[in-house]
């Protein structure tokens, strides 16, 4: 299993691919001052309470570590994450 990131300059996705299939991905949007406002999160039902979608947040946590970003968290389920894993919030936007 991997998670790529693909960014078109005004919006991206991180896409969680198994086999040769994407099973997840969760959606962004950039923002002024290099911000990203994660809207989405979904993860195929076959797949689901297998950490995927936490996986794919940690992930955009990291691109956000390593590139100066600042996350803006809209999903519920990203929402809820930051909530619950405080040593992440290092990444959320003022």
């Amino acid at each position: 299993m991997e998670i790529i990131r693909k960014d078109n300059g005004n919006e991206g996705v991180f896409k969680t691919i198994k086999n040769g299939e994407e099973i997840g991905e969760m959606t962004y949007i950039w923002r002024s001052g290099n911000k990203i406002l994660i809207n989405h999160t979904e993860v195929d039902p076959e797949y689901e309470g297998q950490g995927i979608g936490k996986k794919m947040v940690m992930q955009a946590v990291d691109f956000a570590r390593k590139n100066d970003v600042k996350i803006i968290p809209v999903c519920p389920f990203v929402v809820a994450l930051f909530e619950r894993i405080p040593e992440i919030g290092d990444v959320l936007a003022d």
